[in-house]
């Protein structure tokens, strides 16, 4: 199970009115350590269906979200909890280092 996508049209939808956590990737094409996360991040969603929903954002298709919530440096990770900001997560890590980061929310 892979990712799935989000854009500033979808936004709101999707992460802003979401029931539950919401993780948003935010990467670029050009990004190498992205490449890394982007299939750990699948393989959390796939292992944790009902707990989490993994969305990516295209940060240079989306500039305007970039720019609101600060991402400077990619990749970057924010869990939406009710519309709000809960916990960020910036740069690579290996798989267990994100479980933890993550675990309030895969408990």
């Amino acid at each position: 199970m892979t990712a799935k996508a989000t854009n500033s049209s979808s936004w709101a939808e999707d992460v802003l009115q979401a029931d539950g956590p919401i993780l948003v990737d935010f990467w670029a094409e050009w990004c190498g350590p992205c490449r890394m996360v982007s299939p750990i991040l699948d393989q959390i969603q796939a292992e944790n269906p009902d707990k989490i929903t993994i969305l990516k954002l295209n940060v240079d298709e989306n500039p305007d979200l970039a720019m609101k919530y600060q991402i400077t440096s990619i990749p970057a990770m924010k869990v939406f909890n009710k519309g709000e900001v809960e916990t960020t997560i910036i740069g690579a890590k290996p798989k267990f280092a994100l479980e933890q980061d993550l675990a309030p929310y895969l408990a």
